[in-house]
Order: C-alpha cells, then sequence, then structure tokens
C-alpha cells in the first residue's frame, strides 16, 4: 500500500466518523474518474453527472458497509456506477416505452382552457393543496384531473394497479374538496366531485 493509500484510507476514516470536509476530500480525490467512467456508460452529460452524484451519494449512505480495496475506495465507487448507470438506461427505457405506447395525437397545450377555468376559482389554495399532496398522488392528480388521461393510462404511468390508483384517487379527491372547502353541487368543482 502506498502513502497515497494510506492518506485516502485515513480520510475515509474521518469521513465515516462524521467529517464533512474529509468527504469533501473523498469527493474531490475521486469524482473526474466516477464521472468518466459514468459518461463512458451512458454517452450523455447530464445523465452521467446525476449517476455521479448519486453514487457519492450510495458512498454515504452505505459508509459502514462500503468496502475499500488496496487503499482505496474507487474500485467501490465505479462498481456503483455501473449499477446506478443500469438502473437509470433501464428506467429511461420503461418511460420511453410507456410513450410508444400513448396514442398519438395533436399536439395538446400542458393544461387546456376548461382545466384552467375550473381551477381558477380556488387560485394559490390549489397549488398549495396540491404541494401538500404526496408524490404519487400529485402524479395521479396531474395527470387525471388537470391533463385529462385516463385512470388506466395515469396508473401505468406512475406504476400502480388500476384498482389502486382509482381507490388513492377517490381518497385524494376527497381530502382536496374538504381542504377547498368545495361542495359537492359545486359547478366550478368538475373534477373533484
Amino acid at each position: 500500500m502506498s502513502e497515497n493509500d494510506s492518506d485516502e484510507v485515513d480520510l475515509w476514516r474521518r469521513a465515516r466518523e462524521g467529517d464533512p470536509a474529509a468527504f469533501g476530500e473523498v469527493f474531490d480525490l475521486h469524482k473526474d474518474r466516477v464521472f468518466r467512467h459514468a459518461y463512458r456508460i451512458l454517452l450523455d452529460w447530464h445523465d452521467a453527472e446525476d449517476v455521479a452524484g448519486t453514487a457519492f451519494l450510495e458512498l454515504w449512505r452505505n459508509r459502514g458497509a462500503v468496502r475499500v480495496v488496496n487503499g482505496s475506495l474507487l474500485p467501490w465507487l465505479l462498481v456503483t456506477v455501473s449499477n446506478v448507470a443500469s438502473n437509470s438506461r433501464r428506467a429511461t427505457a420503461r418511460y420511453r416505452k410507456l410513450l410508444d405506447r400513448l396514442p398519438r395525437t395533436e399536439p395538446v397545450p400542458a393544461v387546456d382552457d376548461e382545466a384552467l377555468a375550473r381551477l381558477e376559482p380556488f387560485g394559490d389554495e390549489l397549488q398549495d393543496a396540491m404541494r401538500d399532496l404526496n408524490p404519487v398522488d400529485r402524479q395521479l392528480a396531474t395527470l387525471v384531473i388537470l391533463e385529462g388521461f385516463s385512470v388506466l393510462d395515469a396508473a401505468e404511468a406512475v406504476n400502480l394497479s388500476p384498482g389502486s390508483a382509482k381507490t388513492r384517487l377517490s381518497r385524494m379527491k376527497g381530502r382536496l374538496r374538504k381542504r377547498l372547502s368545495v361542495t359537492a353541487d359545486s359547478t366550478s368543482a368538475g373534477d373533484f366531485s
């Protein structure tokens, strides 16, 4: 083991003990190699940055189980980059497959005029209510209520069963209705009833 390796082991020990400067030095020591490895796999600058960042996040999250090989963290980081890049490619492929299955129609604005008219009376109150939803419910609300996708398509997009999506939408609409003080016979509530 060289003196440089010994320094890295000491840095890693200090980082594991909670020294943020030591973790920063470990990051600085390997960031370029980790990024280059991610870029070689993905051939996309932004995706490589995301994957490299995720590898360092995993290094920190798994700091108690990380194996130092020949006095260096680099082998562990490179293997992690390969795994994260594979996961990223699979997720991208699933997303593209879903987009390919969606029906091709003429372009539709992000939120149509009718949806905007339904939301106008609520203003900031609706935005706050939507922001407070958990991410899956927010995605379902956006896809079904605002964008007009079917529950089946929205369920597939957020990786839920159609039954689960219907249940979540029903509960979420009830919470939104209560939060926004919308009565069941209100004509401005359209899709919230």
